[in-house]
Protein backbone atom coordinates (compact mmCIF):
# COMPACT_ATOMS: atom_id res chain seq x y z
CA UNK A 1 0.00 0.00 0.00
CA UNK A 2 1.79 3.37 -0.90
CA UNK A 3 1.97 6.46 1.67
CA UNK A 4 -1.27 7.88 0.26
CA UNK A 5 -3.23 4.67 1.00
CA UNK A 6 -1.73 4.92 4.38
CA UNK A 7 -2.41 7.94 5.07
CA UNK A 8 -6.27 8.19 3.99
CA UNK A 9 -6.47 4.81 6.39
CA UNK A 10 -5.11 6.85 9.25
CA UNK A 11 -6.79 10.11 8.78
CA UNK A 12 -10.47 7.76 8.50
CA UNK A 13 -9.29 6.01 12.05
CA UNK A 14 -8.40 9.14 13.88
CA UNK A 15 -11.53 10.87 12.10
CA UNK A 16 -13.56 8.47 14.08
CA UNK A 17 -11.73 8.73 17.39
CA UNK A 18 -12.45 11.93 17.08
CA UNK A 19 -15.79 12.25 16.37
CA UNK A 20 -16.51 9.68 19.16
CA UNK A 21 -14.83 12.23 21.41
CA UNK A 22 -16.19 14.87 20.00
CA UNK A 23 -19.73 13.30 21.00
CA UNK A 24 -18.71 12.15 24.36
CA UNK A 25 -17.09 15.88 25.39
CA UNK A 26 -20.64 16.75 24.24
CA UNK A 27 -22.53 14.64 26.10
CA UNK A 28 -20.69 14.91 29.49
CA UNK A 29 -20.82 18.95 29.22
CA UNK A 30 -24.57 19.01 28.61
CA UNK A 31 -24.98 16.63 31.38
CA UNK A 32 -23.00 18.30 34.15
CA UNK A 33 -23.14 21.98 32.84
CA UNK A 34 -26.62 22.36 31.05
CA UNK A 35 -27.54 23.31 27.45
CA UNK A 36 -27.64 26.84 27.75
CA UNK A 37 -24.31 27.74 26.40
CA UNK A 38 -22.29 25.62 23.82
CA UNK A 39 -19.68 24.25 26.44
CA UNK A 40 -19.34 21.31 24.71
CA UNK A 41 -18.24 22.78 21.58
CA UNK A 42 -15.85 25.25 23.37
CA UNK A 43 -14.23 22.40 25.33
CA UNK A 44 -13.58 20.65 22.19
CA UNK A 45 -12.46 23.82 20.60
CA UNK A 46 -10.33 24.93 23.56
CA UNK A 47 -8.75 21.14 23.99
CA UNK A 48 -8.04 20.32 20.13
CA UNK A 49 -6.18 23.98 20.36
CA UNK A 50 -4.21 22.45 23.65
CA UNK A 51 -3.48 18.84 22.03
CA UNK A 52 -2.77 20.91 17.91
CA UNK A 53 -0.22 23.08 19.99
CA UNK A 54 1.67 20.04 21.70
CA UNK A 55 1.41 17.76 18.67
CA UNK A 56 3.31 20.53 16.48
CA UNK A 57 5.96 20.30 19.02
CA UNK A 58 5.86 16.56 19.32
CA UNK A 59 5.95 15.67 16.00
CA UNK A 60 8.66 17.73 15.03
CA UNK A 61 10.90 15.40 16.32
CA UNK A 62 9.66 12.45 15.16
CA UNK A 63 11.29 12.09 11.71
CA UNK A 64 9.45 10.09 9.26
CA UNK A 65 7.18 8.43 11.13
CA UNK A 66 5.70 11.86 11.69
CA UNK A 67 4.02 11.47 8.70
CA UNK A 68 1.80 9.04 9.71
CA UNK A 69 1.41 10.36 12.96
CA UNK A 70 0.49 13.78 11.76
CA UNK A 71 -2.60 12.27 9.50
CA UNK A 72 -3.64 10.44 12.21
CA UNK A 73 -3.42 12.96 15.05
CA UNK A 74 -3.38 16.16 13.35
CA UNK A 75 -5.88 15.91 10.47
CA UNK A 76 -7.51 12.86 11.67
CA UNK A 77 -8.40 13.17 15.72
CA UNK A 78 -8.47 16.87 15.98
CA UNK A 79 -9.90 17.24 12.29
CA UNK A 80 -13.13 15.30 13.53
CA UNK A 81 -12.72 16.68 17.07
CA UNK A 82 -12.82 20.23 15.90
CA UNK A 83 -11.57 22.61 13.08
CA UNK A 84 -10.86 25.65 15.48
CA UNK A 85 -7.66 23.85 16.19
CA UNK A 86 -7.07 23.94 12.72
CA UNK A 87 -7.45 27.17 12.27
CA UNK A 88 -5.50 28.45 15.40
CA UNK A 89 -2.86 26.55 14.86
CA UNK A 90 -2.37 27.76 11.31
CA UNK A 91 -2.42 31.25 12.65
CA UNK A 92 0.36 30.59 15.02
CA UNK A 93 2.36 29.11 12.10
CA UNK A 94 1.85 32.30 10.39
CA UNK A 95 3.16 34.10 12.97
CA UNK A 96 6.32 32.02 13.55
CA UNK A 97 6.84 31.92 9.74
CA UNK A 98 7.13 35.77 9.90
CA UNK A 99 3.88 36.37 7.82
CA UNK A 100 2.11 37.29 10.82
CA UNK A 101 0.41 40.50 8.81
CA UNK A 102 -1.76 37.41 7.36
CA UNK A 103 -3.23 36.41 10.93
CA UNK A 104 -5.95 39.13 11.62
CA UNK A 105 -7.13 38.89 7.58
CA UNK A 106 -6.72 34.76 8.15
CA UNK A 107 -8.59 34.85 11.09
CA UNK A 108 -11.55 37.76 10.13
CA UNK A 109 -12.31 35.93 7.09
CA UNK A 110 -12.18 32.74 8.81
CA UNK A 111 -15.47 33.73 11.45
CA UNK A 112 -16.91 36.42 9.39
CA UNK A 113 -16.59 34.08 6.37
CA UNK A 114 -17.35 31.13 8.57
CA UNK A 115 -20.80 33.39 9.91
CA UNK A 116 -22.02 34.26 6.99
CA UNK A 117 -21.90 30.56 5.15
CA UNK A 118 -23.79 29.63 8.03
CA UNK A 119 -26.20 32.54 7.54
CA UNK A 120 -26.72 31.32 3.66
CA UNK A 121 -26.74 27.45 4.76
CA UNK A 122 -29.96 28.56 6.62
CA UNK A 123 -31.73 30.68 3.93
CA UNK A 124 -30.80 27.86 1.54
CA UNK A 125 -32.11 25.17 4.08
CA UNK A 126 -34.99 27.36 4.35
CA UNK A 127 -35.74 27.40 0.57
CA UNK A 128 -35.23 23.71 -0.01
CA UNK A 129 -37.69 22.84 2.88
Amino acid sequence: MNIWWQQLVVVMAGGAFGAAGRFLIGGWMTRHVGSGFPWGTLTANLLGCLLAGFLLIWLEGRGASALLWRAFLMVGVLGALTTFSALMLELFLLHRSGVAQWGGAYLAASLLGGLSMVWLGVRIGELVR
